[in-house]
């Protein structure tokens, strides 16, 4: 199995947004959603704002595969659902280290049950 380089964990894990792209049943890559992502020790992980209603979400969920890109890194990945509810509480923790202040408004929603509901986290290819 794949895994992140100390280059790409920092990289990814620093960037203020990431472009996901769920993979469609022919392969091909769906359009680019911006979303955003944190790093919680050697692992990236993302959610859904809009819990498991988002469309992107709904794309990842189905075909477990995609591609991602942050801060010049670009990486086929594999979705991988979270249920574990410690690594659920460091995701949170993770997010609210990390967007606080303007974007501050946007964390709670990242941390309700809707979202957390919706953890991936992502693996290389």
């Amino acid at each position: 199995m794949a895994v992140w380089s100390a280059e790409e964990l920092d990289v990814i894990g620093n960037a203020e947004e990431l472009q996901i792209s769920s993979r469609r049943r022919d392969g091909s890559l769906r359009e680019p959603v911006t979303i955003w992502v944190v790093r919680a020790g050697d692992d990236l992980y993302i959610r859904s704002y809009r819990g498991a209603e988002g469309s992107w979400y709904r794309g990842a969920r189905a075909s477990r595969r995609g591609r991602i890109r942050a801060g010049g890194v670009d990486r086929d990945v594999d979705f991988d659902a979270v249920t574990d509810p410690g690594a659920n509480d460091r995701v949170d923790a993770a997010y609210r280290g990390k967007y606080r202040g303007d974007n501050a408004q946007y964390v709670d929603p990242m941390i309700a049950p809707q979202a957390r509901a919706t953890t991936m986290r992502l693996l290389p290819r």
